[in-house]
């Protein structure tokens, strides 16, 4: 083969490997302060910002355009419109509640909906230990925001829960939980009275569920926390945690 046509058949070979189907490359995050800063936000919304500090929440999350996510425990939805806001118009946010929940926030759900410029969050009343709507497959992500230590004294099989939070997932999909620590020792047992769940506690029951952790936010720490105070009647900053999860991809 001659240098002209060696050269003319590279070129060719780029060409149709250019204009071959292939994976859809993944989009880029989108601006959340620009999200955030949407004047479409409620007042209370933006005093929740405060203490929830949005921005790096769902920078943490990797929450991109396009991507379905079940969002646990919405009850008002604040999680939830912060993540539709995220996914934009081609992605979904299902913002599950249990059953006895469901009712009393679908109208909630609904006003925040119609303020979300996607119109893209979808009220779910299903049980914790068994959240995910049946035609609802292959997840991007799951988001678990402070809820998780209520399921600690629910009726709630919580090995069930961590394990059809698993199978909703995508192979490589992640689950984010943040929640309110509680001391070394108290693992799942002050939930009720204190509001908290030991980190380690919520790390060992979720990677029985086959996850693996693969990071952990550290935005939310307050070391002067001495965790004994119940969280709805702190006195300082309350020590909280934010991990992500991997659903492996083998």
């Amino acid at each position: 083969m001659t240098a002209f046509r060696f050269s003319l058949f590279i070129a060719l070979a780029g060409l149709l490997l250019a204009s071959a189907p292939g994976p859809v490359r993944a989009q880029a995050a989108p601006d959340y302060a620009a999200l955030m800063a949407d004047p479409g936000r409620s007042d209370a919304d933006r005093t929740s910002d405060k203490r929830r500090d949005p921005v790096k929440l769902l920078a943490f999350t990797g929450a991109r355009p396009g991507m379905t996510v079940l969002d646990m425990g919405a009850g008002g939805g604040y999680s939830s419109d912060i993540v539709a806001r995220a996914v934009g118009p081609t992605g979904k946010v299902y913002a599950q509640n249990a059953p006895e929940f469901a009712d009393r926030m679908k109208d909630r759900l609904a006003q925040r909906n119609a303020t979300v410029p996607a119109h893209n969050i979808v009220a779910v009343g299903r049980p914790f230990d068994d959240p995910v709507p049946p035609d609802v497959k292959n997840l991007d992500m799951i988001t678990f925001f402070f809820f998780y230590h209520d399921t600690t004294y629910m009726p709630v099989d919580r090995a069930q829960m961590d394990k059809k939070m698993f199978d909703a997932l995508k192979p490589g999909g992640s689950l984010v939980i943040a929640d309110h620590a509680a001391k070394a020792g108290d693992g799942a047992n002050v939930g009720k009275t204190l509001h908290r769940i030991e980190k380690a506690t919520l790390i060992k029951e979720v990677e029985a569920a086959g996850f693996k952790l693969v990071d952990e936010g550290k935005f939310f720490a307050h070391p002067e926390d001495d965790h004994t105070e119940n969280v709805n009647q702190r006195k300082v900053n309350v020590d909280e945690f934010v991990l992500r999860f991997e659903k492996p991809k083998a």
